[in-house]
């Protein structure tokens, strides 16, 4: 074809360019109409801009959509919202869909998006569908180290200065599989333990002191803002004192009625500073309380139901209560020091 080495994907573009060519061969212009089934009056204005503009004027032009709904910036911040698992955004089951990560980006930021495009959303954000993880790869290991070596200290000089009772808190499920460690059988037949299939499970909010006290909340139901509210309220009762309150990102810590709590007055019984994202390992209660509370308390539980695991639940925690210093020991798993 004159004036092109390039073959035409596009059928409209290829249109135009056999136009310009049997122009070029002195077909007239009405003839090149009927010959590509088009009007007259297109094949003229054609003409008109490959001789005004050249031939690439003819050629077809990507579309440039419609500008993103999301900046780089809340992007970037959508895996950290996720990794605070489906349950703290009022889901049943941990578990992570497009339709559910549709809810969230919409309930962050306001902004609606197909169940489609959430996939390749998430593909472009390096998120596939996989076994969880532990650790997130998105630590920030320097701002993880600056907070145990300034930020820790600080909370508790300033706990200590306006007699704040500092408290940890955070939240698990304790579920009604039952959690076997080991037990006998004989040699060379490995024991078989009958249970029923289930996801039901205790949502437990607690937090725990320097001094080595806990404070819980237990409801068979997924924790929301409203939970949050009730928990700090309750911690106010029984403490006695104003609060210095450590927790993560969730959004039952930041969303709704968290929001107009501290907005009606509430900050000045209480006050709250976040974590790190993605650094459970801060936690005492990650690094220590629910690991004892549900792999030594609570082994070769098997409950028939969450009434009765519950009841197990309570004496478990109670028996940890007893013992404070086995509380004031799980703040040094997590590598934060108790004076200093």
């Amino acid at each position: 074809m004159t004036g092109t080495t390039r073959i035409p994907h596009d059928w409209r573009e290829w249109r135009r360019l056999r136009a310009w060519n049997l122009k070029q061969r002195g077909w007239p212009q009405h003839d090149i109409a009927d010959a590509l089934d088009v009007s007259a009056a297109a094949v003229s204005q054609w003409i008109h801009k490959a001789q005004d503009k050249g031939i690439a004027a003819l050629r077809a032009h990507s579309s440039p959509g419609h500008p993103p709904k999301l900046t780089p910036a809340q992007k970037r911040r959508i895996p950290e919202f996720l990794w605070h698992g489906a349950e703290a955004y009022g889901f049943r089951g941990d578990v992570w869909t497009c339709i559910r990560i549709a809810h969230v980006i919409e309930w962050e930021f306001g902004v609606g998006y197909h169940k489609d495009h959430v996939s390749r959303l998430l593909k472009e954000l390096n998120w596939t569908p996989q076994i969880p993880i532990t650790r997130a790869i998105q630590r920030d290991e320097e701002a993880i180290a600056r907070w145990r070596l300034n930020v820790w200290p600080e909370l508790r000089r300033r706990a200590s200065r306006e007699r704040r009772a500092l408290v940890f808190t955070d939240e698990s499920g304790i579920y009604l599989l039952p959690g076997v460690v080991k037990t006998y059988g004989p040699k060379g037949q490995t024991p078989v333990v009958d249970k029923r299939l289930t996801r039901d499970h205790l949502s437990v909010m607690a937090g725990v002191t320097l001094a080595g006290k806990i404070y819980t909340l237990v409801r068979q139901e997924a924790l929301s803002s409203s939970h949050s509210v009730v928990f700090l309220k309750h911690l106010l009762a029984q403490t006695g004192k104003r609060l210095l309150v450590v927790w993560d990102g969730s959004p039952i810590h930041r969303w709704g009625e968290v929001q107009e709590f501290l907005a009606g007055g509430g900050t000045k019984r209480v006050q709250v500073e976040a974590m790190p994202g993605y650094a459970p390992d801060l936690s005492p209660l990650d690094q220590g309380f629910w690991h004892h509370l549900k792999h030594v308390e609570l082994r070769n539980l098997a409950c028939m139901d969450l009434e009765e695991l519950h009841l197990q639940t309570h004496l478990a925690i109670g028996r940890m209560r007893r013992r404070p210093r086995l509380i004031q020991s799980f703040f040094a798993a997590a590598g934060l020091s108790l004076r200093g």
